[in-house]
Parts: C-alpha cells; sequence; structure tokens
C-alpha cells in the first residue's frame, strides 16, 4: 500500500504483504528524490508520522538548496574519477615533488586511474571501493602499498563527497587495508663485517653510515663531510631520493629540517678515510656518480653483487644495516626515545612497532624489579 503526499515530497509505503499495513508492526520505507535528483529509499520508519516527519525534512533541505547549486552539484557528480583526481591533485599544496607527492601521483596513475578512472563520481559507492581493494590484493601489490593506494582514494573520494558530487559517503564501512609489518631480520654483527669487507669502497661506506649512526639508504648515498658538525655528532639534513636522483628534503621533514644524529668515532674515520683517498664533491658529497650524486641504480646494482657473493641468510637485505644500529643502540640500554629521534622516525609509535620486540627481557626485568621494591616495603 503507498499513499503519496504533495508531489515532489516522495511517498512512504510497507513491504511486508500483510492483509492490513496500516495496523501491522511492520516498518514504513521512505522513497524519494535526493538533492542530485536520485531516487532514494530509508527503511525503518515505526509509524506514518515518523515516515511523514522525515520527508518533510528532506523536502525542507532540498527547498533550501538553490537551484543552481543542485545544478553544479549534479554537473560534480557526472565527472569521472580520473577528471577528478586530476582537479584535486594541484589543491594538495602541502605535497612536495621529492616525497608524498611522488607517491600520490604513483597511486593515482598506476593505481586509481587504470581501474577507476572511467566511473563516474556519482556511481562510486562502497561496493565500487571494496572490489577495488579486492582487485589491488588479486593483482598481488603489498599491503604497505595498499594502505597508501587507499588514503589516497580516500581523500579524493571524500573531498568529492564533501563538494555534493555523491549523495551517500562512498567510504562508508570501507575498513583501509591492513599492513602486517615484515618480521624485522637483525644481521649478527659477524655478518655484518663479512659484508664491509665484500662491498666494494662505495657500498662499504654506504652501510657504515646506516650500521653506525642509523641513516636510510638515500640519506647514506648523501654522505657529506660537511655534515659532522662535531666529533661525535653528525647533522642529516637531506637524501639523494631514489626516483629524481638527486638531493631532496627528509622523509616526515619539511624542507630545511634536519636531524642530528650520533657519530660513532669508527664512522667518522671512515668518512676520513673515504675522503682522504677519493676525496668529495665541491659540495662535500663524499659518494659520486656520473650525474655528481651516487645514485640508487648505482647502490642497487653494487648490493646485488654483494649479496651474491655474501653467505646466505634469510631476510636480510640492505635495510637490515639500519635496524643494526637499533638493535645496537637498543641492546646497550639507550632510551628509545633518543633512537626514535635519531632514526628520524615519523612517531614514537612506529619505533615501538618496529623494535619492541628487541627488549624481550623488559617486562621479566620490571618484575623482578618491582617485586623487590614490594618486599622492601614490607
Amino acid at each position: 500500500m503507498v499513499r503519496q503526499l504533495a508531489r515532489g515530497m516522495g511517498s512512504f509505503f510497507k513491504e511486508c504483504g500483510c492483509s492490513r499495513p496500516t495496523r501491522c508492526a511492520h516498518p514504513y520505507t521512505i522513497r524519494f528524490r535526493d538533492a542530485l535528483g536520485r531516487q532514494r529509499e530509508e527503511a525503518g520508519y515505526g509509524t506514518q508520522d515518523d515516515a511523514i516527519d522525515r520527508l518533510t525534512q528532506i523536502y525542507a533541505e532540498k527547498k533550501k538548496t538553490a537551484p543552481s547549486v543542485a545544478e553544479a552539484r549534479r554537473e560534480l557528480g557526472q565527472q569521472t574519477v580520473a577528471d577528478y583526481a586530476k582537479q584535486w591533485r594541484p589543491r594538495q599544496r602541502r605535497m612536495t615533488e621529492y616525497s608524498t607527492g611522488w607517491h600520490v601521483d604513483s597511486s593515482i596513475n598506476v593505481h586509481i586511474v587504470p581501474r577507476l578512472g572511467s566511473r563516474k563520481l556519482n556511481s562510486v559507492t562502497p561496493i565500487v571501493v571494496e572490489r577495488f581493494l579486492d582487485e589491488l590484493e588479486a593483482d598481488g601489490v603489498g599491503r604497505g602499498n595498499q594502505v597508501n593506494i587507499f588514503r589516497t582514494l580516500k581523500a579524493i573520494l571524500r573531498d568529492a563527497y564533501g563538494k555534493g558530487a555523491m549523495a551517500d559517503d562512498p567510504l562508508k564501512g570501507v575498513q583501509e587495508p591492513e599492513y602486517v609489518r615484515q618480521k624485522v631480520v637483525i644481521p649478527p654483527l659477524a655478518y655484518v663485517k663479512k659484508a664491509l669487507t665484500a662491498a666494494g669502497e662505495y657500498l662499504a661506506l654506504e652501510i657504515v653510515m646506516m650500521v653506525g649512526c642509523g641513516l636510510r639508504n638515500g640519506e647514506a648515498r648523501a654522505v657529506n663531510i660537511n655534515n659532522v658538525v662535531a666529533d661525535d655528532i653528525y647533522r642529516v639534513h637531506e637524501q639523494i631520493h631514489s626516483n629524481t636522483h638527486k638531493p631532496a628534503k627528509l622523509k616526515h621533514r619539511k624542507a630545511g629540517e634536519f636531524r642530528e644524529v650520533p657519530l660513532p668515532r669508527s664512522v667518522r674515520e671512515a668518512m676520513e678515510r673515504f675522503e682522504e683517498k677519493h676525496g668529495t664533491t665541491q659540495d662535500g658529497y663524499l659518494l659520486r656518480g656520473p650525474s655528481g650524486y651516487y645514485t640508487e641504480p648505482m647502490e642497487r646494482r653494487r648490493v646485488q653483487k654483494l649479496f651474491k657473493e655474501l653467505p646466505a641468510a634469510d631476510g636480510v637485505g640492505m635495510y637490515s644495516f639500519r635496524h643494526y644500529f637499533a638493535s645496537n643502540a637498543l641492546g646497550n640500554g639507550i632510551p628509545i626515545t633518543d633512537v626514535a629521534e635519531w632514526m628520524g622516525h615519523k612517531s614514537i609509535e612506529e619505533t615501538y612497532r618496529t623494535y619492541r620486540h628487541l627488549m624481550p627481557g623488559s617486562i621479566a626485568k620490571a618484575a623482578r624489579i618491582l617485586d623487590a621494591g614490594l618486599w622492601e616495603a614490607a
């Protein structure tokens, strides 16, 4: 049974099939057209008055919306995801070419546009987004990359939704992919020494900066004698970017920001020996190549050669040398807050998630200390 209201307000009805639906306990459903002109339904209204009140509210909201605004929203909803992403990207002024911006562009151009680019915004629903994530999984896209891609898509769709391109939140109920961090593999000191012996001079210096100062690969590629600001302090303020092959700002930092890390004597002496033998560029860079900088492809060739020559070790890679720094620091009682700062993590939570397991005895040790304190108090 359907009872029509004033023209344009919609209708309410029951779908129960009861012989006397106005007196049965089944809820009412309302049907109406939203501000974008799409027919919609909402269920769960216990009485006719509840249904009519809701339809009246929707109708009043539509009347308040200027026809020009409603038309603009309809036109926006007809845009494709690709067109909207192209307009959205330049407005993200906090992103930079060398860091977040490059990853966002990759997410858009490599994953979002090929899969969703031709779809109109007003046709994107939570089911569409779920299928998009299923495709990423089926195509073997890593979970960490899935998270970044989803966050980019989420930012684009939420922006469009906020401007009225969709009547419903296209991400409602969609869960972000779960990134399960791979187990951190810490090479023993003997392995580190073998790697330094087997590596060529360029790669050996990079490894030294990673195990001794906790630098990331790109930061180690930018090792610079001018960054030694004291006998025991090294200032990290740039990296050689893996894609542009040029100096760029640090990860998680604004341009011009830096961090200072401990400079062990052995590391400083390794830098000095390299400088004495090979010299530096005019700007003080120790490692360099044909373009003037020691780039990721140059590093990759040397790394591949190194791990072919070294004894096999499950899970050990170039980043393991940075993990060794964290293990060495934490194992010698250096506070994890200091380690987080020196390694340039975005937050202390990242350091805890990654390296908490390197302190397996901390809880047991704390229990013994607390127990001793309790007996003394007694």
